[in-house]
């Protein structure tokens, strides 16, 4: 799932700068997340760091635009280059929230 951001956002910001990808900009109202940058953290983090920094927890799954953990390395090796991060087979709990079993919104 793509990861958006409610309208319990208080524009604090502190989301945009822990963004790899630079999928979060400041909106007219609240911050946003731009789905076809967001690959949920998969190859950087094994939860998403816009969910760990927000302080009112309005980062959340988008269950609207549910994607594949195999998907979202791909667009983040498009957006990156495959040099700087790991191969399918390499992703861990550190790297796919996929693979880790502490990852923030499991149930979700």
């Amino acid at each position: 799932m793509a990861t958006l951001i409610t309208d319990e956002c208080i524009n604090c910001g502190a989301c945009e700068f822990e963004c790899p990808n630079g999928a979060i900009s400041e909106g007219e109202d609240i911050y946003e997340i731009d789905r076809d940058l967001c690959t949920e953290c998969v190859g950087f983090h094994g939860n998403e760091s816009c969910q760990m920094v927000c302080p009112v927890e309005c980062c959340v799954p988008d269950a609207d635009w549910v994607e594949e953990e195999v998907d979202l390395l791909a667009k983040a090796i498009r957006l990156h280059g495959s040099e700087s991060l790991p191969s399918f087979e390499e992703l861990d709990e550190k790297t796919s929230r996929f693979r880790n079993e502490n990852w923030v919104n499991r149930d979700v």
